[in-house]
């Protein structure tokens, strides 16, 4: 039996490869009510396909008239409309944190190798739905952009850029300069092109109020899904009231009862996680929470997954 859970500290290109065998059961634009796993008050559904507008023909009885062509009409003083047809593929676009505060995780895995499951899972079936596929993959002093190509040899180059950047990360601490998440946000802008499912994968540990307004101008041209990768000990310390630390080299203990340490500590992840759920609600933009003890698998399979037929 395969095995396609994400482990470990690194990520191994054989397993991104095999994630291909578990994805003919999803569709990243199907039209379905979003699962519990999305965060805030809004019900969205995920939009399909866009309709490419094909020709004008002359109004016939039964036409809507929202598709009425005004200035043709106008030009030959006869009653024209427009036609479209359904777009047979869509680009798809992955921005993929692989910054070193991406570098931890407490069981099963970090939450790099998750967000690169993740984003290997999404590209895969975006493959095997004939749609165009481009990211982008950012460590903390670089990053690579891999242009949206109807073509295997797109997501080839992603997952072996996934799998590069991974195995470049040595510790969770980022340099000094290091690629901020106005940053990247702000590079996505640029090379996604309207139209484009846009996902965007990161713990966005440095998410600011200043982001929101990169999340506003992408959202207007592009559907944006934000995929929020945590670990429960960012969530939540355990209950031992005194906690050794290390980084390999030093020692250092702490007393999680003493000044509400325990209590600040959640606060501070829930302050960030909160802030960058209004953004998503007052934005209309679907976010999902993905705790990586969570099979991402199943993860996706609760909503992107086809309706079974009986």
């Amino acid at each position: 039996m395969l095995h396609l859970q994400p482990s470990g500290a690194y990520t191994t290109l054989d397993t991104l490869l095999r994630l291909r065998f578990v994805v003919s059961d999803l569709s990243l634009f199907a039209r379905r009510a979003s699962a519990d796993v999305m965060n805030g008050s809004i019900r969205t559904r995920f939009r399909g396909r866009g309709m490419e507008f094909e020709e004008v023909r002359l109004y016939q009885a039964g036409d809507d008239i929202r598709s009425i062509d005004w200035r043709v009409t106008a030009r030959t003083q006869t009653t024209h409309t427009k036609l479209f047809r359904e777009e047979r593929e869509r680009p798809v676009f992955l921005m993929v944190d692989q910054r070193s505060p991406m570098f931890f995780g407490s069981k099963q895995c970090f939450k790099s190798v998750y967000a690169a499951h993740l984003a290997s899972l999404l590209g895969w079936t975006a493959l095997s739905n004939s749609d165009r596929i481009g990211a982008q993959v950012f460590g903390d002093l670089s990053h690579r952009d891999i242009r949206p190509r109807r073509s295997k040899h797109a997501l080839m180059e992603l997952l072996h850029q996934l799998n590069d950047f991974n195995h470049q990360l040595k510790r969770p601490i980022a340099a000094s300069g290091a690629n901020q998440c106005i940053d990247m946000l702000a590079d996505v802008r640029r090379i996604a092109k309207p139209g484009s499912a846009v996902f965007l994968l990161s713990d966005f540990h440095d998410f600011n109020p200043a982001c929101e307004e990169q999340l506003f101008q992408l959202r207007r041209h592009t559907d944006v899904t934000l995929f929020h990768i945590y670990d429960d000990l960012e969530r939540r310390l355990p209950s031992a009231n005194m906690l050794t630390i290390t980084d390999g080299n030093k020692r250092l203990t702490i007393n999680t009862t003493e000044r509400g340490f325990s209590n600040k500590f959640t606060q501070h992840f829930e302050s960030q996680r909160q802030a960058l759920e209004k953004t998503c609600v007052n934005l209309a933009i679907p976010l999902v929470s993905a705790n990586i003890k969570q099979d991402p698998i199943q993860l996706l399979a609760g909503i992107y997954g086809r309706k079974r037929r009986r």
